[in-house]
């Protein structure tokens, strides 16, 4: 039995030792918020948090993270109220189908985490490994920019 600790809930799982956490999410324990896309590393869609860093979910076991903290999108808010982080995406139109938008969201998470007012070019670089193929970067970025602001109460009127 493998345990994982997801979103702080514990899930005792058989696994066979070659399914990837991404397999897992959504196949296992149904948590759909993480995207299948590439299945190559090369979009940023599957991204989730462990032990507060983004990887992506398609090409790590999920055995290999066995005692870790895992968190998904499904994670981030708590019953009704959205995540700031999230509520930025919203207010700034930078969530066209939303399918690239959780992968975005929880690496913009990783970032304010350790760099709480990052300044453009560390956000690029944070997001350097994710594909939106339907809107811009731009709104994206201001997005960024807008959570650092609600998360250190800064006045983020426009």
């Amino acid at each position: 039995m493998t345990t994982l600790n997801i979103n702080e809930k514990e899930y005792q799982l058989d696994l066979k030792g070659h399914e990837t956490l991404l397999e897992v999410l959504r196949d296992n324990l149904g948590l759909t918020g993480t995207k299948t896309a590439c299945n190559e590393a090369e979009c940023g869609a599957c991204t989730v948090l462990v032990d507060n860093n983004s990887v992506l979910s398609c090409i790590i076991l999920a055995k290999d993270v066995e005692g870790c903290s895992i968190e998904t999108i499904e994670g981030l808010s708590h019953e009704e109220e959205l995540h700031p982080i999230q509520q930025a995406f919203l207010d700034n139109g930078a969530v066209q189908c939303g399918f690239c938008a959780p992968g975005f969201i929880l690496s913009t998470k990783a970032l304010l985490d350790k760099n709480p007012e990052p300044n453009l070019e560390e956000i690029k670089k944070s997001l350097d490994g994710h594909i939106c193929r339907c809107g811009g970067y731009l709104k994206i970025f201001d997005a960024v920019k807008d959570a650092s602001k609600k998360l250190n109460n800064h006045d983020t009127k426009k």
